[in-house]
């Protein structure tokens, strides 16, 4: 019974550490697989092209080359119409963890016809990606200011995102491995709680700073490349998915310590046999041997070494005193 105990007392952690790392995997496969669907839902930034390659075959251009005839460098336009003509620039383009993928938007629908190879600490720079560098070889002379300084904080936090990732997806495996061990006893479950607890705040830390990087990047995208008929996008599945690891993560973390502090597992009878000499204690009302010789009195009839009991004439009948207790 105390086993079945324990074993129900940490069911709950353990689903909720088994729902954290598939959301974690989630994360981790999104953008990897061009014919799936749901996997190409789940991307943390998207850039739609779409509207300027639109306007590259209309009267909508002239709009976009007057506004563009105002910054202060205009090159990234020209830069832009030969990525078209080129075809390197496709309709979208979206952004995983390990890399990204791009394709044709049709009817307002966005589908996939190529992802990119994973890269460890990946991170999406569209001047190689669109092929912007046709006439010159220097990135920072081809994009604004404001967008250059974005993707070099991105280049940079990138790292640590997928660092924080990795750390959240190993160690909440190894929560699972080591709560195991949590149906034995609460040391185990305290084991465990140390690790969920690692799990926890690596996980919270990667969905933070994936939410505040590109957060930033489509504010800087939406108003660096307005004129250029370029807007970016924040993945609302990808952060649902990240932020319910962390509610996942945050359950299995309490409901993991809650188990180092009750439910050890053990019977009420397990290595005690004191608990079993309950039932042996005296009842009222019941009586137990007393010695012999009775109240100090004299014994009169032969007794040996071993024999206590007095042997009277009791017409043949055996004697033996009790007292009322």
């Amino acid at each position: 019974m105390g086993k079945a105990g324990r074993i129900a007392c940490i069911f709950t952690p353990y689903v909720l550490t088994v729902a954290s790392l598939i959301c974690l995997i989630l994360v981790g496969l999104g953008c990897t697989n061009k014919n799936s669907s749901s996997l190409n839902n789940l991307y943390f930034f998207r850039a739609d092209t779409s509207a300027f390659k639109n306007a590259s075959e209309s009267a909508a251009l002239n709009d976009i080359a007057v506004a563009a005839s105002k910054l202060d460098d205009d090159r990234l336009l020209d830069e832009l119409k030969s990525a078209e003509l080129n075809l390197t620039l496709n309709d979208f383009y979206t952004i995983g963890l390990w890399n990204y993928c791009t394709g044709n938007k049709t009817n307002g629908n966005f589908i996939t016809t190529f992802c990119s190879g994973r890269q460890s600490a990946y991170w999406f720079d569209p001047v190689s990606v669109w092929g912007l560098n046709s006439t010159t070889t220097n990135s920072t002379e081809i994009l604004p200011s404001d967008l250059q300084k974005a993707l070099t904080v991105y280049r940079d936090v990138a790292k640590w995102m997928f660092l924080a990732y990795i750390i959240a997806f190993l160690s909440t495996a190894a929560e699972l491995i080591v709560g195991i061990f949590a149906i034995c006893s609460r040391w185990g479950s305290c084991a465990t709680s140390i690790v969920s607890a690692i799990a926890f705040g690596f996980t919270v830390a990667a969905s933070i700073t994936s939410t505040a990087l590109f957060a930033v990047l489509t504010g800087t995208f939406n108003t660096v490349l307005k004129v250029y008929n370029i807007k970016g996008s924040v993945g609302t599945s990808m952060l649902a998915t990240t932020w319910l690891a962390v509610a996942f993560a945050l359950g299995a973390a309490l409901f993991w310590l809650l188990s180092s502090c009750c439910c050890s597992g053990r019977s009420p009878y397990h290595g005690d046999r004191r608990g079993r000499r309950v039932t042996a204690e005296k009842a009222p009302y019941t009586y137990e041997r007393v010695g012999s010789p009775y109240m100090g009195g004299p014994q009169t009839g032969p007794a040996t070494h071993s024999q206590n009991v007095p042997m009277q004439n009791m017409k043949g009948q055996a004697y033996e005193p009790f007292r009322h207790v």
